[in-house]
């Protein structure tokens, strides 16, 4: 029988058990994230992120685009002046860079997403009186 195996092994598979989840870099208190190649905070990434039930950040931009799908939860997304979108397992979705946008988890769950950026991940909150406080 194979051996399970751990972050950073040259075969790519990863247990969900074996994911070591930490708070995101200069992330909204409660947001967890797993980098699975790269490094988020300096550059290309690919990672599992994960929200805790009834989370929600305000208004903000990222500045490079983010490619997302959707594992578990369900995810609110809502770009600036327009309806919010409802977005369950399976559900893929692009935020370009610079994109203003919410981002909400419905408060049933909570929220586990894979996220690929060709840069790193950051938040720029459009209204800092709105911020939350950093950790």
């Amino acid at each position: 029988m194979a051996s399970r195996r751990t972050a950073h092994k040259p075969e790519g598979i990863w247990h969900a058990a074996d994911l070591k989840w930490v708070d995101m870099a200069d992330g909204p208190p409660g947001a967890k994230i797993v980098d699975l190649w790269g490094d988020h905070t300096k550059g290309a990434f690919g990672s599992m992120i994960k929200f805790p039930a009834g989370y929600a950040a305000p208004l903000h931009t990222h500045t490079h685009d983010m490619r997302l799908v959707m594992v578990s939860g369900t995810f609110i997304h809502a770009p600036e002046g327009k309806p919010e979108v409802r977005l369950g397992p399976g559900s893929y979705f692009m935020q370009p860079g610079a994109y203003r946008h919410t981002t909400a988890c419905d408060k049933a769950s909570d929220c586990v997403s894979f996220a690929e950026s060709n840069g790193n991940l950051d938040i720029h909150i459009a209204d800092e009186a709105k911020a939350p406080a950093k950790k």
